[in-house]
């Protein structure tokens, strides 16, 4: 189980795999500290061999994976792929070619939603995994044995895996479902986040165009400060103190020592400066530039009866099907569906509108009910049109 560590060993596995249908790939990395990940170690297997490649080894260049990578004839194979194809696309500027992701064809078979992989090892191979190494240090070197067959463990039981789960969606015929998900993953836009977004991932409730504006500008100058400065977003500002600046607005050294979320002595940085200067561009900002507020939503409040009846129909759907609710829809779908027809969730796109969405659209508008009978929830036409007005 040595390391590779030289281009040209990196380089002849790659050669070999790419005579394979497809490859298991896992990756381990540290990200505590840092915005963008530190890849530490990358695991790999064909059906006949698995590797252990360093990425920090100093004679070690990475091109002929990259090239494995971007290679449309082989399958390359991840379990929850999201971070792994992350630092991938950080690394090569674009998302690996011909991807698929156990955690996503697993959701479909009715495993769940999100099952893990050591979960997924247990049900479909009967191994039970020791996953004591997870949290280890895995920049320090040397690896210990303990290490490696932990991160080999990580591909080696995938290439079962993937063959059961390939099998298990021809049988449902659900690659249309899988597609859906896996589409995400290949787009580029799901892991470069562009600073001007930054504001779209807070959840917090803003009623004024002003303070919204102010949030927008806060969140694009953390984002761009963390990844200039390649640290957490929390290290840069926390959530909550995004907010209470953008509601407070503080022009002043002084006022920021009036702020509870604020460390004193803050309102003297040069962090604060720029803070500063933002704010004051804010409040300048006509009526006309400031954006527009959403308007206010007049119907059945997405957590009452209504969102409560469709959220019925979710869990029975779900049970119906055998997948796992969260897949069809989250809570947020549905309090979204709720207050809009269009509303842009997955719910309402693809499989799922044919699954679920359209039925929970009848249910808001009257068209359809439930009763509950000895074989579960069922679905019934409701044909007198007045009980919907």
């Amino acid at each position: 189980m040595d390391l590779i560590v030289s281009t040209d060993v990196l380089a002849a596995f790659c050669e070999r795999a790419a005579k394979f249908d497809f490859v298991t790939v896992d990756t381990e990395f540290l990200r505590e500290t840092t915005y963008w990940p530190k890849l530490c170690l990358i695991q790999a297997a064909t059906d006949d061999e698995a590797v252990l490649i360093d990425p920090l080894a100093s004679e070690l260049d990475l091109t002929p994976f990259f090239q494995l990578l971007a290679n449309p004839g082989v399958t390359k194979v991840f379990h929850a792929a999201r971070q792994d194809i992350e630092i991938f696309v950080k690394l090569t500027g674009k998302v690996p070619v011909n991807i698929f992701d156990t955690q996503i064809a697993a959701s479909v078979c009715g495993f769940g939603d999100s099952v893990s992989y050591d979960n997924l090892v247990r049900s479909i191979t009967n191994v039970e995994l020791d996953k004591s190494s997870r949290f280890t240090d895995w920049s320090a070197r040397p690896l210990s044995e303990k290490q490696r067959l932990y991160a080999l463990a990580d591909v080696t039981h995938l290439r079962d895996i993937y063959r059961e789960l390939r099998k298990q969606v021809d049988a449902t015929r659900r690659w249309d479902w899988v597609e859906d998900e896996l589409g995400v993953l290949r787009s580029i836009d799901t892991y470069v986040i562009q600073p001007e977004q930054a504001w779209e991932r807070l959840k917090m409730k803003i009623n004024r165009p002003r303070d919204l504006a102010a949030l927008m500008k806060l969140a694009a100058w953390r984002e761009k400060r963390a990844q200039d400065g390649d640290q957490p977003r929390s290290r840069v500002l926390k959530d909550d103190v995004l907010f209470e600046l953008a509601m407070q607005r503080p022009l002043t050294p002084d006022a920021f020592e009036k702020l509870r979320a604020v460390p004193r002595g803050f309102g003297r940085s040069s962090a604060a400066g720029e803070i500063m200067a933002l704010l004051k561009d804010v409040e300048a900002m006509g009526k006309s530039d400031l954006p527009t507020m959403p308007e206010r939503y007049r119907g059945p409040s997405p957590k009452g009866a209504v969102g409560d009846l469709i959220r019925v129909l979710l869990k029975s759907v779900a049970e119906q099907h055998g997948v796992a609710a969260r897949i069809l829809a989250t809570s947020d779908d549905i309090d979204a569906l709720v207050l809009d027809d269009e509303a842009d969730v997955p719910a309402l796109k693809g499989w799922r509108r044919k699954l679920f969405g359209d039925k929970a659209l009848d249910i808001k508008h009257g068209r359809i009910g439930l009763v509950a009978t000895r074989k579960g929830v069922l679905e019934f036409a409701v044909k007198d049109a007045t009980l919907a007005e």
